[in-house]
């Protein structure tokens, strides 16, 4: 199995991703991973006689990113649930739950997400100094 990485940009995805099938590649899934405060890596998987394609997107939170949807339908499911977990929008969305997909109401949303914490130091007790 040969694998292989990518580094790309949202400008050129959608280009790569169409001579991708083009070429003759499935689309496998998509992987998300929460980097912090403002950025989130993206990971697109692709597949063809054993040989895999990834191509990594570092996105900022808050900008969206194009749906690949318009190139292979079966994208929507699995960025309908990163909108879920993450947060992250996509635009153009075959299939749009507005971030329904898995979640319901009741759930806090972007579970995935992780949320800085911030740790203070303990104060010092007249006993420490003595």
């Amino acid at each position: 199995m040969i694998h292989q990485v990518e580094e790309i940009t949202a400008d050129a995805l959608i280009g790569k991703v169409e001579a991708l099938k083009k070429d003759g590649y499935r689309f496998v899934t998509m992987t998300a991973t929460d980097m912090d405060e403002e950025n989130i890596d993206i990971l697109y998987h692709f597949d063809k006689d054993l040989n895999l394609i990834n191509l990594r997107l570092t996105a900022k939170k808050a900008e969206n990113l194009p749906s690949l949807s318009g190139v292979y339908l079966a994208t929507f499911l699995v960025e309908n649930e990163i909108r879920d977990q993450f947060g992250l929008v996509f635009d153009g969305l075959a299939v749009d739950f507005g971030g329904t997909l898995y979640m319901e109401d009741s759930v806090r949303p972007n579970p995935l997400c992780r949320y800085t914490v911030v740790q203070s130091k303990p104060e010092e007790s007249a006993e420490q100094g003595a």
